[in-house]
């Protein structure tokens, strides 16, 4: 195919050239490498899949035809796939080969004729690391190449024929076995490869790699002479259309087709300065953060990968792309992007385009943009992390967990001239209700990227403080009781904290609302860093480790400890400080802390969750106790 290039010049060395003047009749030669071992080493290591044969016979046709065209712009330009008895034959009109490029270019591994020749239209091919034919040793079991030279007019065409043993043999043909400069590539199926020759799968594998291609291009059956046409260009995104909402339909087909779903939105991207054209598609649905994006990505028109993923930042999980590229390199395998300077700058321009994108929407479409947060305001979060600009435009749309419920950072910052943030969902889930009554703005900052946002508000907003959500700070806005009613109930809070003394935990008496709720577990940040010193001091006095014990709890010291806050307002704790009973006391002190550790939804330690089975059978147990009657 006028330079079908054979090496794999990054994984084996090159050899030296074979005779360039060889001779004129039939003759066997030996490729010098271990074809065998060489194409093991493509199928099982380079290659994803079998499916990139008819890729590198494509790549070979367009670099042939290219190269014909830069000598002679008239040229015909066409590739021609027939699917006949079980095999394939690939014609093109490129620029073909003299009897001394077949021995140069086609014998010897690690040549290829587009470095040699044409060197000045370098950056019009496709292929960069000639491999080529040797991949279709990977599904054929013998390749022929008929090839004439358009460059030497009066060269006879030659024929070169390979089988996967390693031997070759070169011949010239008559002049009438092609009339016309071009190569013929023809290839006999492998055992167990039949299924990679069958039309429908040609025509499926040709239309995947090739319908961008700037040439003509067509798959024939012969067994039913049915032709169907592979390119269809421009591509999509390149196309003009008469309505903006036309073209935003067009490419939403093209993406439920190719890509398999229906996008929320679709985004132009263009970065000229890299020859980088295409689309983001809006995933229609919330996707993990930590999902890599699987883009298209084209190579000058041929299909390099569908799983490209670092052509996005990693915050554009949202969104899944389509593009057409003429500058980025692609690996050894053409099967995805180089990562280098180049590709890093195309990264880093598309994510302007998706933030102006957003920008854009913020400023003159509210509606798509409400439409685009309800499923991926995780994604826009990322973003503004590291750009205040963005964060600032999007306050007012943004959801965060408040104790006003779902609103906005701008509104919620009207609100409350200071913001307490919580380390955890759970501390927050435990303390909203009673914040929410208190007149205590509170923020859920438990949620990825959220506490992140709400410390930049000061910034953003001057004069707004924005403050860690604490046990003291709960506590100083929970209103005391009146001396002689704690005085009352000193007993009872004695033996409360008798109780709680080996989980860390601490008792006292307050008022506040909801009524409904008879304790609250006051853990903090501090609180929890002392439980879980405290569980690995004993899990080492357990294991017998006297050293490591020893080193935990000396660093004990002062710290924090957790708070059992009981609510005065609530009948039952009233009716508890009461009790005489010091068993049901113990039980009832047991089953309020259960009670408040499960609202605070936090994960248990084994003591507590031996507490909390305790106290559930204790009361359970005194529920049913029937006592005994005096015999008559």
């Amino acid at each position: 195919m006028g330079g079908p290039a054979v090496a794999v010049s990054d994984i084996i060395t090159s050899m030296p050239d074979a005779v360039e003047n060889a001779p004129r009749t039939a003759a066997d030669h030996t490729f010098q490498v271990d074809l065998r071992g060489l194409v093991d080493l493509l199928s099982h290591h380079l290659y994803s899949s079998p499916r990139v044969y008819l890729r590198e016979l494509l790549q070979n046709g367009v670099d042939a035809i290219t190269a014909r065209q830069a000598a002679d712009p008239g040229a015909p330009a066409a590739i021609r796939l027939t699917a006949a008895d079980g095999g394939l034959r690939v014609e093109d009109t490129g620029v073909g080969l003299t009897e001394a490029d077949v021995h140069r270019f086609l014998a010897t591994i690690g040549r290829s004729s587009k470095r040699d020749a044409l060197e000045t239209a370098r950056r019009e091919y496709l292929g960069q690391f000639g491999i080529g034919l040797l991949a279709c040793f990977v599904v054929a079991d013998e390749i022929t190449v008929v090839t004439r030279s358009a460059t030497a007019p009066d060269a006879p065409p030659v024929e070169w024929r390979a089988g996967a043993d390693g031997r070759y043999t070169v011949r010239v043909l008559p002049d009438d076995a092609r009339p016309e400069p071009g190569t013929t590539v023809l290839l006999a199926p492998r055992r167990g490869s039949e299924d990679w020759f069958a039309p429908d799968r040609v025509v499926e594998l040709a239309r995947d790699f090739g319908a961008l291609l700037p040439y003509d291009i067509t798959v024939t059956d012969a067994a039913t002479g049915r032709t169907l046409p592979v390119t269809d260009t421009p591509a999509v995104w390149d196309r003009p259309f008469a309505t903006p909402d036309a073209r935003r339909a067009a490419l939403s087909r093209y993406c439920d087709e190719t890509l398999g779903f229906v996008p929320l939105d679709v985004i132009d991207l263009d970065v000229p300065l890299a020859g980088v054209r295409g689309a983001a598609f809006v995933l229609p649905s919330a996707v993990s953060p930590a999902m890599r994006g699987r883009h298209r990505v084209h190579l000058k028109g041929m299909l390099l990968t569908e799983t490209a993923d670092a052509l996005l930042p990693d915050w554009a999980f949202f969104v899944r792309c389509a593009v057409d590229t003429e500058a980025l390199r692609p690996t050894a395998s053409r099967e995805n992007l180089y990562d280098d300077e180049a590709l890093a700058a195309v990264r880093d321009a598309l994510g302007v385009r998706l933030r102006d994108w957003l920008t854009g929407l913020a400023a003159s479409e509210p509606e798509r943009l409400r439409d685009f947060l309800r499923v991926h305001h995780l994604g826009v979060k990322a973003m503004a992390r590291h750009d205040d600009e963005l964060l600032a435009l999007m306050l007012p749309w943004l959801p965060f967990d408040t104790t006003d419920g779902q609103v906005g950072l701008e509104e919620f910052a009207r609100r409350h001239a200071v913001i307490h943030l919580t380390d955890t969902v759970e501390e927050f889930r435990q303390i909203a209700p009673i914040a929410a009554a208190a007149g205590l703005g509170v923020v859920n900052g438990g949620y990825t990227y959220d506490a992140d946002l709400v410390r930049r508000l000061p910034v953003l907003r001057p004069g707004t403080v924005v403050d860690r959500l604490d046990p003291d700070t709960v506590t100083a806005h929970l209103d005391s009781v009146d001396p002689s009613v704690e005085l009352a109930a000193g007993p009872f809070l004695a033996l409360a904290r008798g109780v709680l003394e080996p989980l860390s935990c601490d008792a006292s008496l307050r008022a506040f609302h909801p009524v409904t709720v008879p304790a609250l577990l006051l853990d903090g940040r501090d609180e929890r860093n002392e439980r879980t010193r405290a569980q690995a001091e004993s899990d080492a006095t357990a294991a017998g480790d006297d050293l490591w014990a020893g080193i935990l709890g000396s660093l004990r010291g002062g710290a924090p400890r957790a708070r059992l806050v009981l609510n005065h307002l609530n009948p039952l704790v009233r009716r508890m400080t009461s009790v005489s009973d010091p068993g049901l006391a113990r039980t009832g002190v047991e089953g309020l802390y259960g009670q408040a550790l499960l609202m605070s939804r936090r994960p248990m330690t084994a003591a507590e969750g031996a507490l909390l089975n305790r106290s559930f059978l204790g009361l359970l147990e005194r529920a049913l106790h029937e006592p005994a009657t005096e015999d008559k």
